[in-house]
């Protein structure tokens, strides 16, 4: 029976390839920093690395890693269960009553990771008669999580709030009893914010609740860091707020659902990958605190990852490069054909600067990008120097 569909899967894959839509995985051989050595599927030694989530640079940072490493000690390597059976211990209770704290709500619920959060919201607490509302350029794990739940769907455009209302008014002329407005903070193929003061004011309006995931957000964004909500001043009108630890906060594994304590709680009893899914390694729970701990004095890092966003996003623009306008550490250098994305990729990796060119399905077809992601890990001279190599490559591909 398989060879048939071997044969079926390899055209595919040669489709893919010949399309120049085909995602090459590199291999690395060091821990996750500024710098890293490549050591398969690319140029090897070592190079930039510009298309981490690795946002304050914490992903090695040596109080992370010692945390980590008394956890070890302390708590074990994995909890083999799931939290109602045995797998709940006193750090993913401090963990979740920290991350509340930060971001201002009510109680905080830990996922293996945020897809999970996301694929366990929905189907929660909507059922067929309620609806929600999401933009368009949602995370994958958000679009995934409606599609697993009943409710009726509507989607607006793209931080359009006209749309918005439009769909919110559908809504409930179909008569919705429960209404869910759900966007990414900070989009993550394009680094655009979403407008949350404007979408609360029309949630207030037409009784509807917001969701946040504040993944490419939380610890760097908003005064002290805790996300879109605190950037835009609603932190106390936002009623679900879904993130990772895997970005900004340690760069590891595991998500979470910070909200309204009875969400959290009817998801403690009937989210099915929260039920169904092994607890977070306290390990990372453990590390996570300490995360929180360097969050409090960590503005030093926001402002040095301020500065090298700057920077890059001025140099490029002054060196006629198409860089979608903004203000956050996510910088798509917009190329548009795929296979030229995916040149220009390789050609900046033989010139030590490790990024990825993203193509369909990730972002829309003609839309091929190289997203680069600033951390404050990187130096000026880091800066320069992964400007200097894109205006080489360009020139090379251009011939």
């Amino acid at each position: 029976m398989f060879d048939s569909v071997r044969d079926d899967l390899r055209t595919t894959l040669d489709e893919i390839r010949a399309a120049g839509l085909h995602k090459p995985e590199r291999v690395i051989g060091t821990p996750q920093s500024a710098t890293v050595a490549v050591t398969a599927g690319g140029r090897p030694g070592e190079v930039l690395n510009f298309c981490a989530n690795n946002y304050l640079g914490l992903a090695d940072h040596p109080e992370v890693i010692a945390a980590a490493h008394e956890a070890l000690d302390r708590w074990g390597y994995g909890m083999a269960s799931v939290r109602f059976i045995c797998g709940t211990q006193e750090v993913h209770k401090e963990l979740e009553a920290r991350i509340s704290n930060f971001l201002g709500q009510e109680d905080t619920i830990l996922y293996s990771s945020c897809f999970d959060a996301n694929g366990g919201v929905f189907e929660t607490i909507l059922g067929p008669e309620d609806a929600v509302i999401s933009d368009a350029l949602n995370h994958a794990s958000i679009i995934d999580g409606i599609r697993l739940s009943k409710a009726r769907r509507f989607r607006y455009a793209n931080r359009d709030m006209a749309d918005l209302e439009r769909q919110l008014k559908e809504a409930g002329e179909g008569g919705a009893r429960r209404k869910l407005i759900v966007t990414d903070g900070v989009f993550s193929m394009d680094g655009y914010v979403a407008p949350l003061a404007e979408i609360c004011d029309l949630a207030e309006r037409y009784d509807a609740m917001v969701m946040v995931d504040d993944s490419h957000a939380v610890g760097f964004v908003g005064p002290g860091g805790r996300g879109t909500p605190e950037l835009h001043g609603v932190m106390d009108r936002v009623d679900i707020i879904t993130g990772t630890l895997g970005k900004a906060l340690g760069g590891a594994s595991g998500g979470y659902v910070a909200a309204r304590a009875e969400i959290v709680a009817l998801l403690r009893q009937r989210s099915r990958p929260y039920l169904f899914s092994n607890t977070l390694a306290p390990v990372i729970a453990a590390a996570s605190l300490k995360v929180l701990d360097l969050l409090e004095s960590a503005g030093d890092l926001r402002e040095r990852l301020n500065a090298n966003t700057a920077l890059f996003r001025s140099r490029m623009t002054e060196e006629g490069f198409d860089i979608l306008p903004g203000d956050h550490a996510i910088a798509p250098v917009m190329i548009g054909d795929a296979a030229e994305a995916g040149r220009m990729a390789e050609l900046l990796l033989e010139r030590g600067v490790y990024v990825i060119g993203f193509s369909y399905p990730v972002v829309p077809q003609g839309q091929a990008r190289i997203r680069v992601q600033l951390s404050a890990a990187h130096s000026t001279e880091d800066v320069n120097r992964a400007v200097d190599a894109f205006v080489a490559a360009r020139a090379e591909l251009q011939g």
